[in-house]
């Protein structure tokens, strides 16, 4: 009999971050603010019978690596930013089985008026 797929979602909405990220020298060294959504797909039947956290993503702890992966290491391009927190997620959290980031740029330094520029990235557990 074929195992019946259990994937539910957990998000994590708008994590606000000052960090130096850009392509300009000017952004390397006066930083800016940066937001992050995530999708974390992973079977979530065995958490709500249980109500246990060790049953579930701990997502305190999945926002700490989001912080961390933002704030500690400059990169050039929020899809870089953007992979290196999806493949972070996928090898720190077994139970996830497909994640969704997206990176904004509020005020990005473009020649137009945008709110912010995103890019979304999912991953994929091999």
């Amino acid at each position: 009999m074929a195992k019946k797929n259990n994937l539910g979602i957990i998000r994590l909405h708008n994590a606000v971050f000052y960090a130096y990220h850009g392509v300009l020298s000017d952004e390397q060294s006066r930083g800016g603010k940066f937001e992050v959504d995530v999708e974390l797909h992973c079977d979530l039947s065995k958490g709500a019978k249980s109500d246990q956290l060790h049953d579930t993503i701990d997502y305190e702890r999945v926002y700490e690596y989001i912080r961390s992966s933002v704030v500690e290491k400059k990169h050039f391009l929020i899809e870089s930013v953007a992979g290196t927190i999806a493949r972070g997620l996928l090898e720190k959290f077994p139970k996830v089985q497909v994640v969704t980031v997206r990176v904004r740029k509020p005020s990005a330094p473009i020649r137009g008026v945008v709110d912010s520029v995103e890019v979304e990235l999912t991953e994929t557990r091999k």
